[in-house]
């Protein structure tokens, strides 16, 4: 019986990676938002943020995670964002330290300014847990437009990061139980 239940589980789980990997989301087009969020991370992430903001897809946008060590100055000249852009309509946010942080500091953030909608730009790979964190700590009601930056990740960073999902999963679970 207790093999059974082993061999479940893990079938369970194969299919459930091979569903994660397969399934990656792609980039949201030309969709408006009331805001966008863009956790730090890997490559393409901020840049695909300022280029929707840029073209008018949102008025506002939060990137979460920022090193402490980033000033506003250095963000301008980095991405070659201009200090009327900066000042008006980027928030650059210091206090998360990972996905989870992302999702409360930006959940704030998006409440702050009752937003009904947000883009949230990350990678692919790690569009689910993005979307999961935020959603769990923003308004319920949020509607999030998911715009994945495609990147390529080797199976084991997929393993990697389809593990840290269910993980946040069971988390929250958790979480509710108690």
């Amino acid at each position: 019986m207790i093999l059974r239940l082993i061999a479940v589980g893990f079938l369970a789980w194969a299919l459930g990676f091979i569903a994660f990997g397969a399934m990656l989301p792609q980039p949201a087009g030309a969709a408006k938002a009331d805001a966008i969020v863009v956790p730090t991370g890997a490559a393409g992430r901020i840049e695909r943020g300022l280029e929707m903001l840029r073209d008018g897809q949102a008025d506002a946008m939060l990137i979460t995670g920022v090193d402490p060590e980033v000033k506003p100055a250095e963000f301008r000249a980095e991405y070659e964002v201009s200090v009327k852009l900066l000042n008006c309509c980027i928030t650059l946010g210091y206090r998360a330290e990972d996905t989870r942080g992302n999702g409360v500091e930006a959940g704030e953030w998006l409440k702050e300014r009752d937003a009904k909608t947000v883009r949230l730009v990350t990678s692919n790979w790690h569009m689910q847990r993005a979307a999961f964190e935020l959603g769990w700590h923003a308004d319920p009601n949020l509607i999030i437009i998911e715009d994945a930056v495609p990147s390529r990740l080797g199976v084991g960073g997929l393993l990697w990061e389809y593990n840290k999902l269910l993980f946040a999963w069971m988390r929250h679970w958790i979480d509710e139980v108690r």
